[in-house]
Formats: structure tokens, sequence, C-alpha cells
């Protein structure tokens, strides 16, 4: 393994959680201000199946770059809100709706570790952000987190979700780096392993809930279950000690 230069984090799930009780609260609120005749979860479940959909057929896996064209989430959101009000029989604004997931967005706080886990890797490697997510809520949580990275880059700014290897290459060139003197650090044993993996960067799968990984999909690096384990991991690395 070449030594390590850079660390590249994936955001929700890795540095803030995005937990679905928090969607389901998002639910709530948007029942109650558009009076809703439906509960937040049975809006939420019917919901999110299609958000599913929109997530199998976004990235054509064969080719990449054949893919669909890009939409934002709140595009995609909005589309499934409508949806899922017309199959429900509500009326409602679906685009308000979506609206208010993408301000939900912004309001998550961190796992307990990343502050002081982030000051360590920031004092000895550069470090950037590569999030499917959109501008209108990955930059406003950043402001308000106080969180400081020389790189971030969204899927909407790629017009690519990962795991296309279109916003990995480019993290990767504005860093200055070659793949292999970087880490990538993400929850998603599909979006951020295999994606990273594609363009030859190192991996690292912060795995907090015990899942168990696809047989399909490729093995990462290393596997912890919080982000204080990851200095010392990065130390070993670059010297050449195997810790997995």
């Amino acid at each position: 393994m070449a030594d390590i230069c850079a660390v590249v984090f994936d955001m929700y799930d890795t540095l803030v959680p995005n937990p679905k009780e928090a969607w389901i609260a998002t639910f709530k609120r948007i029942c109650d201000e558009q009076s809703l005749d439906v509960t937040p979860t049975k809006l939420y479940d019917e919901w999110k199946a299609l958000e599913l959909e929109f997530r199998s057929y976004r990235l054509n896996m064969d080719d990449p770059y054949k893919s669909p064209p890009f939409k934002s989430y709140e595009q995609a959101w909005g589309e499934c809100f409508a949806q899922v009000y017309l199959a429900l029989g509500i009326s409602g604004d679906p685009a308000s709706a979506s609206k208010a997931a993408v301000v939900a967005m912004t309001q998550y706080d961190p796992f307990d570790e990343v502050p002081r886990t982030l000051q360590i890797i920031q004092s000895r490697w550069q470090t950037g952000i590569l999030s499917n997510a959109d501008d209108d809520y990955l930059f406003p949580l950043l402001d308000r987190l106080g969180l400081k990275f020389p790189v971030v880059h969204s899927s909407e700014m790629a017009q690519a979700y990962k795991p296309h290897p279109l916003p990995f290459h480019r993290v990767i060139s504005e860093l200055g780096i070659k793949p292999e003197e970087s880490v990538y650090v993400g929850d998603n044993p599909f979006d951020d392993v295999l994606g990273a993996k594609s363009v030859g960067m190192g991996t690292v799968w912060i795995n907090r809930n015990g899942r168990t990984r696809p047989e399909d999909l490729p093995e990462p690096d290393y596997e912890i279950t919080g982000l204080d384990y990851l200095p010392g991991i990065l130390e070993r690395w670059n010297d050449g000690v195997e810790t997995r």
C-alpha cells in the first residue's frame, strides 16, 4: 500500500446520523403543515419505496457514463411525493414537501467522536468530503456544524451519484494526489466501498451497527465501528502494518 496523504469522508451516516426516526419526524411536520389525511409513517413508507426505486435506476452499473440524466434529490423527492399523493388520493404540495426534507437534512449533529477525531486527522492528513447530496443541504450543514474541509464535492456538483467513478475522480484531482494515496471512509458498501475501490482508492467501511457486508461487493481494506479508530488505522497503514 502507498502512504496515505489524504482522507475523504462520506457525510451522512458517516459523520452525521441520518436515522429513520428523523425522517418520520420530518414527515410529521409535512403532514401537519399540509393537513394531510395520512399518518407520517404511512406517508414515509410509501414515499421511501419510490425513493428506493429512484436510487436503483439512477446509475447504469454496466456503463456508468451512460446513466440516465442526473436528478437532484430535491427533484427526485418531489416526484416521489407527487406519486404518493396521487396514489393515496390526498391533496398536498409535493414541491414544498421535498423542500422540507431538504431543510431537515441541514439539521443533524455529528456522531460524538467526530469533532475530536477530525481534529486529529486534519492535523496530519489532507481531508475532503464526497457525499451523495444536494448542495442546498450539504453546504449549509457543514457551515452550521463549523466543519471545514479544503475539498468538498457533492453528487450535484458532479452530476453523478456514487458509486459512479466520476465524483471520486474529481475529488482526487482537486486534492492533487494519486488514488492510491487516498482513503475513502464511508458507511455504504455499495456507494462508498465499491465506488472508491473502482478508482483505486483505499477504503475504510464504518459499520456502526454490525451489518453483514454483501458478498457480491468488494471487501473494504479496513472495517471500523466508529470514527475514533481511524487515526490509529491510518498510522499503521502508513507504517505498513496489517490491522484487519
